[in-house]
């Protein structure tokens, strides 16, 4: 019981999720902390599509992917992969004659960004150990 519990996928990408977005604030702190320093390129943080990739299996394009509706069907994600978070510089873009691909209003956008993913996850982690705490504890006087 207690298993299954802990290896729900409430338990297995939440707490992941928020340990991605707290490496994104890191990264995006770096980027705003250099900001004015010459041939600085900023990093990204990725994550998202690679989990998008380990649950689904296939790139997240936005389409409607297929469902296993029975258990002689093949699987539908590899097997064994684990995404995590991988931080990458970006070499994409440059803005100014330092060399310096920092923005910072789209440093700070992407900050409260975060910032609200990261509560959302928390909230939702919050509610199902709550719920989880309520099942276990109703039965008892």
């Amino acid at each position: 019981m207690l298993d299954q519990i802990m290896s729900s996928p409430n338990f297995e990408y939440l707490p992941r999720g928020m340990t991605a977005a707290s490496m994104r604030q890191e990264v995006i702190a770096h980027n705003i902390a250099n900001v004015n320093t010459p041939n600085y390129r900023k990093s990204n943080l990725n994550f998202e599509e690679l989990l998008a990739l380990e649950v689904y299996g296939v790139p997240s394009d936005g389409t409607l992917q297929m469902t296993r509706t029975h258990d002689k069907h093949l699987p539908m994600k590899p097997f064994g992969y684990h995404a995590e978070p991988v931080i990458a510089e970006d070499h994409t873009t440059i803005m100014r004659t330092d060399d310096n691909n920092v923005d910072i209003d789209i440093e700070m956008a992407t900050m409260a960004k975060n910032q609200l993913y990261y509560n959302a996850l928390a909230t939702q982690l919050g509610h199902y150990v709550t719920n989880m705490r309520n099942v276990i504890t109703s039965g008892q006087s």
